[in-house]
């Protein structure tokens, strides 16, 4: 299998409409410690809304997570979180860990998919060795989006249970790539 080597922000390639929109990411965060008990001490969900760019001088990844996702209760105990980015012949483990929660399944296993971790003063983040590429991020920011802030109608019309994400403004601290 081939090894991940780690770029610069300003060295990834690819088109991130692409990457999010239509070849989706698993949003993975778990508690602190170690093991790879799927949906007890980690979790990971298929995500393909989100963006990357720069803000407050640093590049990040916004990520977007609803608050009844299993990954939710991760996202906001850790400071740390990864998106991982996989080829088309894992197009059904990504439909599979965007459709059954963590509490019911380790997704992992399910899928044939291999955790691996680290861990700083941040927190423990957990990705896949299957995975072409991944951004390993920190949080920055956190806010639920709120209903009287849509300014587009189409938009708002996205959430009729008023079930907001919370957005996630996330330092990129490292890519890893096999490109």
């Amino acid at each position: 299998m081939n090894e991940f080597r780690s770029i610069r922000p300003e060295e990834l390639s690819g088109n991130p409409f692409a990457l999010i929109g239509s070849d989706w990411m698993l949003v993975t965060s778990a508690d602190p410690g170690e093991g790879f008990d799927g949906g007890k001490n980690y979790n990971t969900m298929t995500a393909s809304w989100g963006g990357m760019g720069i803000l407050w001088s640093k590049p990040v990844a916004f990520v977007f997570v609803r608050p009844e996702r299993h990954t939710f209760t991760f996202t906001e105990r850790n400071d740390r979180l990864t998106l991982s980015f996989f080829g088309p012949e894992y197009r059904a483990a990504l439909n599979f860990c965007g459709s059954k929660s963590g509490r019911e399944y380790d997704k992992a296993k399910e899928c044939g998919l291999t955790p691996v971790s680290d861990a700083d003063a941040h927190g423990r983040a957990v990705w896949f060795e299957e995975a072409k590429l991944v951004l390993k991020t920190r949080k920055l920011y956190a806010k639920p989006f709120e209903a009287g802030a849509f300014l587009d109608p189409d938009a708002r019309a996205c959430y009729p249970k008023d079930d907001f994400h919370t957005v996630y403004v996330c330092e990129i601290e490292e890519i890893l790539t096999k490109e």
